[in-house]
């Protein structure tokens, strides 16, 4: 959390000291005022910015969702492009199988054409010549015998050429009805085909919508993601400004405390202490260090930024002290994330910062003593559970709490 986000609302802060301090009289600097339109504008600049974040997200989330899309559409492609190699695979085969039945077919109908022929030629020569072929064999015979020995003869030579005729024709009708079954499945596939041939027309239509929407997706994230940078710079430069604005503060309070003393020593009075930086800070609470000072992603926005302070694990309500004495500059709501915040100047361009607090118990122009009671502990702002936030800042830039806690 940075400093300038730990500037309160001075205006609602000078009412506190009205109420804390009865009777104090604080001036009201032009430097005040300037803080205070500094942390409007901050203000006003972390609203854009969680804005742009919420649409951040949005377009994030929105370009995985058709990027998953997209992925699934491809994966469908793929499988849809293995189911057609499959299918025309399977198509090669077929129409090989086909064509060798058509072999098969031509040489069977061939061959019974043959023993068809051979057999109409010899009816239709006994019918015009006479030719009785079987008939002459039987009466050449020498013998009974022999005449029996013919005619077996002829009986298998004729039965032998019906057979012939008749495996042929079976094998020949064998053959039809595979390559009957084999037109069946050569049309269920390029029916097959066709259907894959749809899917894979309809994914690919599928693939490059979501291709156009991807892009256009990508673009609204990146114009987006260019919003959130400069309105990222435009918080940087802000803050930059109000802490530059806290520094004129904090010598505001040098140049206080100097004519304080030029007056005293007027005046013929004793002379108040030169205020130097505090060279040790006592802790304001004791607990755990749950976050320590140094870039972190940022438990709330979820941007590695810079954690200019230390969280201590502490339950609500846990008495905040002051880590050394000092004047108060800040006391009351900050609209950066710090929730209700007390800042105090110690001299010597040192500063403490404390955050999340549930209640506040000093007000702005407030001198505190070391130790001294200026608030309880919460959860206020941006914050995941109750805890303070204790910072450390010289010459407006932060330091790491821990080189001067003991």
């Amino acid at each position: 959390m940075t400093f300038a986000a730990r500037v309160g609302a001075l205006t609602l802060a000078f009412a506190v000291v009205a109420a804390v301090v009865p009777g104090a009289v604080v001036a009201k600097s032009k430097v005040d005022d300037k803080i205070t339109a500094q942390q409007q504008r901050i203000h006003q600049v972390h609203l854009k910015l969680n804005q742009k974040r919420t649409e951040l997200d949005a377009a994030k989330a929105r370009v995985g969702s058709i990027a998953a899309e997209l992925a699934q559409a491809n994966h469908n492609i793929a499988a849809v492009n293995a189911t057609l190699g499959d299918v025309e695979a399977r198509m090669k085969s077929t129409q090989r199988k086909l064509a060798w039945n058509n072999v098969q077919l031509g040489a069977a109908q061939q061959t019974l054409r043959r023993h068809e022929d051979a057999l109409n030629r010899r009816l239709v020569d006994a019918y015009e010549h006479g030719d009785l072929g079987y008939l002459d064999v039987l009466l050449s015979a020498r013998s009974f015998g022999d005449f029996v020995e013919r005619w077996n003869d002829i009986r298998f030579l004729v039965k032998a050429n019906e057979n012939t005729i008749r495996e042929r024709k079976t094998d020949e009708a064998k053959v039809a009805a595979i390559q009957a079954s084999l037109v069946g499945t050569a049309a269920e596939l390029q029916s097959e085909e066709a259907q894959a041939q749809q899917q894979h027309v309809a994914l690919q239509s599928l693939a490059q919508q979501r291709q156009i929407l991807l892009a256009a997706a990508d673009a609204t994230r990146d114009q987006v993601q260019t919003e959130v940078n400069e309105l990222d710079e435009e918080n940087a430069q802000s803050e930059a400004a109000l802490e530059a604005l806290i520094r004129a503060k904090q010598e505001e309070e040098d140049a206080r405390r100097l004519a304080a003393r030029r007056a005293a020593q007027l005046a013929g009075e004793e002379l108040p202490p030169e205020v130097e930086a505090p060279g040790t800070l006592m802790w304001p609470a004791s607990g755990p260090i749950t976050s320590p000072f140094g870039m972190r992603n940022n438990p709330v926005t979820h941007v590695f930024i810079l954690h200019a302070g230390i969280d201590i694990a502490v339950a609500t309500g846990t008495t905040v002290a002051a880590a050394a004495a000092g004047h108060v500059i800040v006391a009351g709501w900050d609209d950066g994330g710090c929730g209700n915040m007390v800042v105090i100047d110690h001299g010597g361009h040192l500063a403490t910062q404390y955050c999340h607090l549930s209640q506040i118990f000093v007000g702005v122009g407030q001198d505190v003593q070391r130790g001294q009671a200026i608030a309880a502990s919460g959860s206020t702002g941006n914050s995941t559970g109750p805890h303070l936030h204790f910072g450390v800042r010289v010459d407006g830039k932060p330091v790491d709490p821990m080189t001067y806690l003991r």
